[in-house]
């Protein structure tokens, strides 16, 4: 088993920048944390599977929360990568800035590859400001009538970021900027 926990630390982080650079290895709570306080979270919240969880397994799992069908998948925040491939390369694919790939960006191809096609080492990714407010609510509405709200919300400007049902209930996180 290869295990890549010990490679691990925030290698680069400007927060004007909106751009974080990071081991494999590297705690997701602990990348978290650091973008926490500086008032940035990454888009895709992505699930976070106890104090193991890493950012490198999270990119290798493509593992993306309940904000994505609202901010997109993980995929869509990975700038840039690096790998060891199966012949002991050590490669680099993207780069810090959203439009750096010419071609086909392999960076994004890793994202959910099970480290199949190497072994990442290092990924860059987009980060973003956290919302001002932040509200959840809940309403009691069956699975079916709740995925005709869903649609019918989903062509208006609702500032609705997050959407979970579990049976029974429908739970919504609001987001935006503070109203006075």
């Amino acid at each position: 088993m290869l295990d890549t926990r010990a490679h691990r630390g925030i290698v680069s982080y400007d927060p004007t920048e909106l751009v974080v650079s990071v081991r494999a290895g590297t705690p997701l709570s602990e990348l978290l944390a650091a973008l926490d306080a500086a008032g940035q979270m990454l888009p895709c919240e992505p699930p976070s599977f106890g104090e193991g969880a890493t950012v490198g397994g999270m990119i290798a799992a493509g593992l993306s929360g309940p904000r994505r069908p609202w901010s997109g998948s993980v995929r869509d925040f990975v700038l840039g990568t690096r790998v060891i491939t199966s012949l002991g390369k050590h490669l680099r694919f993207g780069g810090e800035v959203m439009k750096n790939v010419a071609g086909y960006d392999v960076s994004r191809l890793l994202v959910g590859s099970y480290g199949c096609l190497g072994v990442l080492t290092e990924i860059s990714l987009k980060v973003l400001p956290k919302p001002r407010q932040c509200l959840s609510i809940s309403l009691e509405i069956d699975s079916a009538r709740a995925l005709v709200k869903l649609a019918e919300w989903g062509q208006q400007p609702l500032p609705i970021s997050a959407a979970s049902h579990d049976g029974q209930r429908l739970y919504l996180r609001l987001e935006g900027a503070k109203v006075r």
